[in-house]
């Protein structure tokens, strides 16, 4: 095995070339302004909306949901919400759900495994619609900066204010997403070394491949990232996670996951946990009959990767 203080360097340096690429955006302090508890037909969920304020000046919607209990030592999920050109959504993902994903939302599943669960509307999307994805791009991207860069920053704070929630275990919290919010999550615990554990789903392929064959242009505006490609691939950013647990979950039939783009990105990954002795500690499901949609299995092995190692 190497040296495990010289891959720390390596992660470490890698993790601030990242951040240039995406503009470096501070990351926000978030304060709760309001809370609205939410009332749905989900016994054992507690469920609140809360409205929060940014420390760059910015009001952002946010669903909170947990066991209907006192909280004590709970482990907790940041849920990255996805995209799917439905920009009305945002946050309410997480009780409302999406037509891609199962029928019964994240928030109710993740209360009743004994999980506090935090997310919050993205630039552009449920309380922040208004804001045109294109037109928000491309501002960023005429000041050298990226809206991606920024959601991440926004994501860190959320990270933040949920690790303080009183009854939250901040040793145990971890991530997921789908879609959008798949490539959310893996960044986000591939720059944030105190993310425990992360779990994705319907995104993860080699960002290259899809360019050569133009599945790219799937992908919102949102993820242009000058430079990326000359000093990144999609498994070199997720193997910043490593030796942490992670989960990725892909269908070989979504445009956006096809065999030889995953493959890619699946070895590359494999690599860095076999380098740190942690080859376990990756997991995958790879589904080869499944489109852009979550499965069964699919929801089955997030709970279960979550309940294991959080």
């Amino acid at each position: 095995m190497a040296d495990q203080a010289a891959i720390e360097g390596e992660q470490a340096r890698a993790r601030n070339k990242l951040k240039r690429l995406l503009g470096r955006f501070p990351r926000p302090i978030l304060t709760l302004e309001s809370s609205e508890r939410l009332t749905l037909a989900y016994p054992g969920m507690r469920a609140e909306k809360l409205q929060l304020q940014s420390s760059a000046g910015v009001s952002i919607r946010a669903i909170l949901t947990g066991p209907d209990s006192e909280w004590c030592d709970q482990p907790a999920i940041l849920y990255c919400h996805a995209h799917g050109n439905r920009y009305a959504i945002g946050a309410s993902e997480l009780v409302e759900g999406r037509p891609a994903l199962l029928p019964e939302p994240y928030g109710p599943v993740l209360a009743g495994a004994g999980f506090v669960s935090l997310s919050v509307d993205m630039p552009c999307f449920g309380s922040r619609a208004g804001d045109g994805e294109q037109a928000m791009a491309k501002k960023h991207l005429y000041e050298g900066r990226t809206l991606f860069g920024q959601m991440l920053a926004e994501l860190g704070g959320a990270l933040d204010f949920l690790s303080r929630i009183e009854g939250v275990d901040a040793n145990r919290v971890g991530v997921f997403g789908f879609s959008m919010g798949a490539t959310h999550a893996f960044w986000l615990a591939a720059l944030e070394p105190r993310v425990r554990a992360v779990a994705h789903a319907c995104a993860f392929a080699d960002l290259e491949t899809l360019v050569t064959s133009g599945a790219h242009d799937l992908h919102g505006l949102y993820m242009t990232i000058p430079g990326l490609l000359k000093e990144f691939s999609t498994g070199q950013i997720a193997a910043l996670v490593a030796p942490r647990p992670q989960l990725a979950c892909v269908g070989l039939l979504d445009p956006l996951t096809p065999a030889g783009a995953v493959a890619d990105a699946m070895a590359e990954v494999g690599v860095a946990y076999r380098r740190l002795n942690a080859l376990s500690q990756f997991q995958s499901l790879i589904a080869e009959d499944v489109g852009h949609i979550e499965t069964e299995a699919m929801r089955g092995q997030v709970l279960g990767f979550f309940k294991s190692h959080l």
